[in-house]
């Protein structure tokens, strides 16, 4: 049996245990409400260098092989993540180590060194440099995309931030985003695995009640209007089209929610999803289709991705288009419905074994104001009938809602005929 527990010391940190008696590894994460979009204007990637820059060394442990070494000695390997509007750092941790572990860690974000930044400006260059072409031109269609869906606004920005934004970070930036940022009421501390309660909380309170705690800033918010679908086209030298449709979605806490992983996995979510069949094993013209949800307090989006040849480009398009089409007109049969409700119910209990899974579940969950029990989630799901998956996909696949990239070996007359299969799927919606 899983019981997870939250307690909230009184500095503001909520600390959440989840006992799995039944495992042998523990996993220790902290995940802190700050991303790209928290990033001031002139400085974007500073949350994700920031990230970097606090496995340089710390008051206790002098460099990033220390903290590494550390880690180690207790059966961790210390890992990183930032993105739009979270960043978290995670180890799986032996359950005898937790408070040796919650140590490391404070030690990094309370008493950072925040040195070796030029060293990290040029390893965050190069990463930065994979999104770019040989002319400097952006071609990850994710970054695109997100600049069409969100225009203007923090959430449109890249979260590794810009070649100028990279290069103008300085350590006074990073110690003010730290200062800003890193306070306990802006955390949850996550334990996952065969460990007890009390001893969590005992452990937290040794490593983390001297963190102090501040008033954060104000987020923006954005404002979502839309009236037409945006089509743009990035001329690039790669052998094949990358091609990305997404539709502005669902915000976080949305009713609606599970009615749209259901949509996601209906189209794009395995061997037996419709994209799949239809682009892959019936017409040849891909290798495989992904689908992703992405979701914020106050808006979201839905996407597919796929790579084809130039010349199946617009067949590509158009079928993908005819697809998403037909889910806004026809019901999900009973035999789809299930099947896809089956799996979704698995891939639940399969969960129960991830303590990874588990703590990002209660974890991040506690951070976003979004802690939904397996249970719950396995209910409601039970519950989701075809006129709800229906009723959402007319919602979010709405004409306005669409923003279509490709990225690729462009040639003439493509641009038109693009638009054209556009302004079809308007007219039929």
């Amino acid at each position: 049996m899983i019981l997870p527990f939250q307690e909230t010391l009184s500095n503001g940190l909520r600390v959440v245990c989840v006992e799995m008696p039944h495992l042998h590894a523990a996993e220790l994460a902290i995940y802190l409400k700050v991303g790209g979009r928290h990033d001031p204007p002139g400085r974007e990637g500073l949350s994700h260098f920031l990230e970097h820059i606090l496995f340089r060394g710390t008051a206790d442990f002098a460099s990033s092989l220390a903290i590494e070494n550390a880690f180690e000695a207790i059966g961790g390997a210390p890992n990183a993540a930032t993105d739009t509007d979270s960043t978290c750092y995670y180890s799986r941790i032996h359950p005898d180590h937790i408070a040796e572990g919650m140590q490391i860690f404070a030690s990094m974000l309370q008493r950072p060194l925040l040195t070796g930044i030029e060293i990290e400006k040029r390893i965050i260059t190069e990463e930065a440099r994979e999104d770019l072409n040989e002319q400097g031109t952006e071609v990850n269609p994710d970054t695109i995309t997100s600049r069409l869906l969100w225009p203007g606004h923090p959430l449109g920005r890249p979260t590794i931030g810009t070649l100028e934004s990279i290069a103008a970070i300085e350590h006074h930036d990073l110690f003010e985003h730290l200062q800003r940022y890193y306070i306990p009421s802006n955390a949850v501390l996550v334990v996952s695995g065969p460990v007890e309660r009390s001893s969590v909380i005992a452990a937290a309170l040794a490593s983390f009640i001297g963190w102090q705690d501040r008033t954060l800033p104000p987020v923006h918010l954005a404002t979502i209007k839309t009236t037409r679908p945006t089509i743009t086209c990035v001329q690039d030298s790669d052998s094949q089209m990358n091609l990305q449709l997404a539709f502005l979605g669902l915000a976080r806490g949305d009713s609606r929610f599970m009615a749209l992983r259901f949509l996601r996995r209906i189209l794009a979510g395995g061997g037996s999803s419709r994209l799949h069949l239809r682009l892959r094993e019936e017409l040849g013209i891909i290798y495989s289709v992904e689908g992703s949800v992405a979701a914020y307090d106050e808006t979201g989006c839905l996407a597919f991705d796929l790579s084809t040849a130039a010349a199946t480009l617009l067949q590509a398009v158009e079928t993908t288009l005819a697809e998403i089409l037909s889910i806004t007109r026809t019901p999900v049969p009973v035999g789809e419905l299930e099947r896809i409700r089956t799996s979704y119910i698995f891939d639940l209990e399969y969960s129960r074994d991830s303590t990874y899974e588990m703590g990002g579940r209660y974890g991040w969950g506690e951070l976003m104001g979004v802690v939904r029990s397996i249970d719950q989630d396995r209910e409601e799901a039970g519950n989701i009938s075809s006129a709800d998956i229906q009723s959402v996909a007319r919602t979010v696949f709405a004409p306005e809602n669409l923003r279509l990239v490709a990225v690729g070996p462009w040639k003439r007359g493509m641009k038109k005929q693009l638009r054209t299969l556009v302004d079809n799927f308007v007219a039929q919606f």
